[in-house]
């Protein structure tokens, strides 16, 4: 049983920076591949970025490649999600989830996970 709460989120205006952590508790959180995905008012939960449970790959979903970056400590049970040149399109409640997946594959799919945060709430002001 893995137990995810995430933090950093807020209002800041377009072209800030924000980090975004996701604490686990529980055990062998090393050995999950960690999500974020976002859902912002009116659309569908979507994929945003996903580190393997090794920490030495990562896949990012389009839109945000070259801004976000997503790392984890496995030594901390904590990922993050650090997201640069914000624009009013990241306005969405953000969400880590945890998740193990064969090791050649990436999870962007919100059913390749098993456990979920509450979600952190972003708004970047235009």
């Amino acid at each position: 049983q893995v137990q995810l709460g995430e933090s950093g989120g807020g209002l800041v205006q377009a072209g800030d920076s924000l980090r975004l952590s996701c604490a686990a508790s529980g055990r062998f959180f090393s050995n999950y591949d960690m999500g974020w995905f976002r859902q912002a008012p009116g659309k569908e939960r979507e994929f945003v970025a996903v580190i393997k449970w090794s920490g030495g790959r990562t896949y990012y979903e389009d839109s945000v490649k070259g801004r976000f970056t997503i790392s984890r400590d496995n030594a901390k049970n904590t990922a993050y999600l650090q997201m640069n040149r914000l624009t009013s399109e990241d306005t969405a409640v953000y969400y880590c989830a945890a998740g193990i997946t064969r090791e050649y594959r990436f999870a962007t799919r919100s059913v390749d996970y098993t456990y979920w945060g509450q979600g952190t709430q972003v708004t970047v002001s235009s």
